[in-house]
Parts: structure tokens; sequence; C-alpha cells
């Protein structure tokens, strides 16, 4: 495709996306636009799962340098027999305001408690021990050293996406 054409497509799915200017809405896509879609699509045509179903999947760089690739889904089936209640626990503990920027500075790569605890607005020594506690039993952290600590390794992406679905 030349860089007019490419270009004149550019500017087609930008003025969509302008239009439908509401995350709810979505804007008519262009032949491979949903190519994550149609893959899982295609998956779950092949499982039977007749449901659908539903994927989530990220390739991150941290502020840090460490690089996370991962991905999970379920069928409809699975999540609906599911007890959703076991997941309040995990969703209490991002419910506060001062554990998700705790989660955002241990990604950007403060990890000790001295490190968070030198931050400004996130309270007294003992109040940052409370939210670590908190984030590490739902299974947000793990002490990865004395005072030291890390998002695990599979829930960096599934803390990404939370954030993701998340905003307005």
């Amino acid at each position: 495709m030349d860089l007019e054409a490419r270009v004149a497509e550019l500017e087609r799915r930008l003025a969509a996306l302008e239009r439908a200017g509401d995350r709810g809405v979505v804007a008519p896509a262009a032949a491979g636009d949903f190519w994550a879609l149609e893959g899982l699509r295609a998956r779950l045509a092949e499982a039977g799962a007749e449901a659908g179903g539903v994927l989530f999947t990220g390739s991150v760089r941290l502020p840090s340098g460490e690089l996370f690739h991962w991905q999970d889904g379920l069928t409809a089936d699975e999540l609906f027999d599911r007890d959703w209640s076991d997941a309040a626990e995990s969703f209490a503990a991002l419910g506060h305001a001062v554990r998700l920027r705790l989660l955002r500075e241990i990604l950007g790569g403060r990890r000790t408690a001295a490190e968070l605890a030198a931050l400004d607005d996130l309270g007294t020594t003992g109040q940052i021990y409370h939210h670590l506690r908190q984030l590490t039993a739902a299974g947000w952290l793990h002490a990865a050293a004395r005072g030291r600590y890390e998002v695990p390794p599979g829930r960096v992406v599934p803390l990404l996406v939370a954030l993701t679905a998340a905003q307005p």
C-alpha cells in the first residue's frame, strides 16, 4: 500500500474514532482491526463454546524496563459457572487510591518499603505497611525479600487490564 493510501486509511479510522467519541460506542472497523477478536471467535467455534468467551492479553514494558507477555481467557460458560464472590477480596484490595498508587510505584521501580515511605501523600509507615499487607493477601503483591515488594509476573497484565476496564 503506498503512502498516500496508508495516510487516507489512517485519516478514515481516526475520523471514525472521533465520531464514536464514547468508549462504549464501537466505531466501524476496517478489515483486520479486530484480529484478536476474530482469532478468539475461531477458537471458540472450534471448541464448541457457543456462548462465547473472553480473552485478555498484553505485552508490556514497565518503566523499570522489565518486559511481560501474558494472556488468559475463559469461555462464557466457565465465567458464569464460577462463584463471583471469590473475586471480592481481589477487587477490594484495588479499591483504595493509596493501594493503586503503591502498585503504580512498585511497577515503576520503587520496590522497598523505605522507598515507598519516602513518597508524599501515602500516609504513615504503619499505614503503608497495612496497604502492602492487603495487596499481598489478595495476590497483587508478594514480598520478594525483606522489605522489598513486587507485582507477581502473572498479575502485571491482569492489573493493567482491570485498570483499563475501569476507565470511564
